[in-house]
């Protein structure tokens, strides 16, 4: 079982530290892991389930990030091209 599921009456009170992240992305190493190995075997109905899980972390993990004040890129890193001065 994943551990992003959360029973409901815990669901909030957990707290989001890096090492939780870590742990999510090394569970979603394993799971992309599992799904290669059964789609080589020719078994994508046993994909599924991985599929689901897998799924539900990357959701949570970009939830984090969107929420994460911090995960913005600096505005100074980014680079825009230069306008063509012909088009309007």
């Amino acid at each position: 079982m994943s551990i992003v599921f959360v029973p409901k009456k815990l669901r909030g009170k957990a707290t989001v530290n890096q090492e939780t992240i870590q742990r999510l992305l090394d569970e979603n190493d394993q799971l992309i892991r599992c799904i290669t190995e059964y789609m080589q075997k020719g078994r994508a109905v046993e994909c599924v389930q991985y599929q689901q899980i897998l799924h539900r972390n990357i959701v949570y993990l970009a939830t984090i990030a969107d929420a994460s004040p911090d995960s913005a890129a600096p505005s100074s890193n980014v680079k825009t091209p230069p306008r063509n001065k012909d088009v309007p």
